[in-house]
């Protein structure tokens, strides 16, 4: 995969990367550091600019996550709500459940959205909760416009440095990953603990 995503970069430039970080936004198994650091590295050989990368590679970004947005607001409340009804059950969660969750993605949604937008992987898929929350869209693009252009700059400029050598980063960012996932999955784990303990505290009462 790396071969054809570099092949496209550097027959297309611009538009390749515009289109490589656009299906990396869709399609989470296409790597973005790999898009985004050979697109640096391409800067110091070619005519392509290192704000002109960051630039298009964020546009590409935002037309992912608008389009994983609209998917997450065609899965809306209602239709989970009917899911919830009939294997709720078995999966333990009710529709106040739900609903406190939505609640909780639309009031600190925003700031997860921007931390999340520079997470491998995560970056993209976190457009649909937000698609689902029903997020106020113009503060959904501000939030991933901003995390999206801080990921990209990072990433694009680390790669006009490294020049030929910019694939070592590669074996940096699959640590960096699997401590984020980590710190994540600790993060989740203690959420449901703590939701879980709130839950019986209530039943006693």
């Amino acid at each position: 995969m790396q071969e054809w995503i570099v092949e496209m970069m550097e027959q297309y430039g611009y538009i390749g990367i515009f289109l490589m970080i656009a299906l990396e936004n869709v399609f989470p198994p296409i790597p973005s550091e790999v898009i985004l650091t050979f697109g640096g590295f391409m800067t110091t050989y070619t005519n392509l600019t290192v704000p002109g990368v960051v630039l298009v590679s964020t546009l590409g970004s935002v037309v992912g996550a608008i389009i994983l947005y609209g998917v997450g607001y065609l899965l809306n409340v209602e239709r989970l709500e009917s899911i919830v009804d009939r294997w709720g059950g078995i999966l333990r969660v009710t529709r106040e459940d739900l609903h406190k969750a939505t609640d909780w993605f639309q009031r600190y949604g925003y700031w997860t959205v921007l931390f999340c937008r520079m997470v491998p992987l995560v970056r993209s898929l976190i457009s649909i909760p937000a698609g689902m929350s029903k997020m106020n869209f113009q503060l959904f693009l501000l939030f991933t416009v901003i995390g999206t252009a801080l990921w990209n700059l990072i990433l694009v400029s680390i790669g006009a440095a490294l020049g030929e050598s910019w694939d070592t980063i590669l074996e940096y960012m699959d640590v960096y990953s699997h401590i984020t996932y980590a710190v994540i999955g600790l993060g989740v784990i203690l959420f449901v603990i703590l939701f879980y303990r709130k839950k019986k505290k209530s039943a006693v009462k």
